[in-house]
């Protein structure tokens, strides 16, 4: 007994210096940010305005317009990007495919590729005389070059086409590593039914896939929600040095809490604000896609135990 209290008071004297770090770098910043939230910044003096700056949000044309390009972002480019990645890792799991070592680490590779040699990459192959108008034209696609950069729709393809480019890779290794753990025993029993490839897909990868694809949907939900580097990287300025991209298109969230702490008048109240609204709209929408995903869990379930008492009420007969 002695013996295990001595080893219980050596391992907290290992774990004491990271628990000290995770309490000043973590938990304390996110109560003091809470606290902030109720404040308000003018030049050095911070004075408590309570619930203020929750009014000032909800009347906040350009907070909405931020809350709108977020999640323009988030309903278009990560179901594109998750079909891609589960139907890229499909393709590479197949053991007939040569060269496959190669072809995933092609696409894994722009996940750990420098968001600015990227960022520049993009810029150039979108530019005015870029590679992309060029080859358009070359085709007869199109009859003179687009102002990729210039016009809103077009500046969100962009945003989205990079953002689909850097992360399809990185979610198809999560896919990839799922199936193959997935038993081959499976898919030949499949086939031996008559199933195709393509039902099997659907009916047995698929829902064999799904705690990866709700961790992958979530982790992405909440990247895109948090969204910085690449608006910001991408935008050029827009009509006016206050816009981010045309007409603001790249103004996500955290790039308007970027502007309230550093670009405006600084008010980290108010920022403060804004980050616990993202926060609690990841919240929410995890507790949504868990929720929906244990209903679908339920609805299988017992369309499983239907199945099992037919079964079992033919061999009793």
């Amino acid at each position: 007994m002695a013996h295990e209290k001595q080893l219980n008071k050596i391992g907290w004297f290992f774990i004491l210096p990271s628990s000290i770090l995770l309490l000043f770098f973590i938990v304390y910043p996110i109560f003091y940010s809470l606290y902030l939230s109720f404040t308000s910044t003018k030049g050095i003096v911070t004075q408590f305005v309570g619930i203020k700056n929750y009014i000032r949000m909800f009347n906040d044309p350009m907070f909405f317009l931020a809350l709108k390009n977020t999640f323009k972002l988030l309903l278009i480019q990560v179901p594109i990007m998750l079909v891609l990645a589960i139907s890229f890792a499909a393709i590479l799991n197949n053991k007939k495919i040569r060269f496959r070592g190669f072809f995933r680490t092609a696409l894994f590779l722009p996940s750990v590729t420098s968001l600015i040699a990227y960022s520049i990459l993009f810029k150039m192959l979108f530019s005015y005389d870029g590679l992309i108008n060029n080859t358009l034209i070359t085709l007869s696609i199109i009859d003179k070059p687009l102002q990729w950069m210039n016009e809103p729709n077009l500046a969100t393809f962009v945003l989205i086409l990079a953002m689909i480019w850097r992360w399809t890779g990185y979610n198809m290794i999560f896919y990839l590593s799922a199936m193959q753990n997935i038993p081959e025993d499976l898919y030949e029993a499949a086939s031996i039914d008559g199933a195709s490839k393509i039902s099997s897909f659907f009916t047995i990868t698929i829902p064999l896939l799904k705690p990866i694809i709700l961790f992958t949907t979530v982790m992405s939900t909440i990247g895109t929600l948090q969204l910085f580097d690449e608006p910001m990287n991408l935008s050029q300025g827009g009509t006016t040095a206050s816009m981010i991209g045309p007409d603001n298109v790249f103004l996500t969230l955290s790039v308007y809490i970027y502007n309230i702490c550093f670009k405006y008048t600084p008010n980290f109240g108010y920022a403060a604000t804004v980050s616990y609204a993202i926060l609690i709209i990841i919240a929410l929408l995890t507790l949504v896609q868990f929720s929906v995903s244990r209903d679908k869990d339920e609805v299988l379930r017992k369309k499983f135990e239907k199945e099992t008492r037919k079964i079992a009420k033919g061999v009793l007969r």
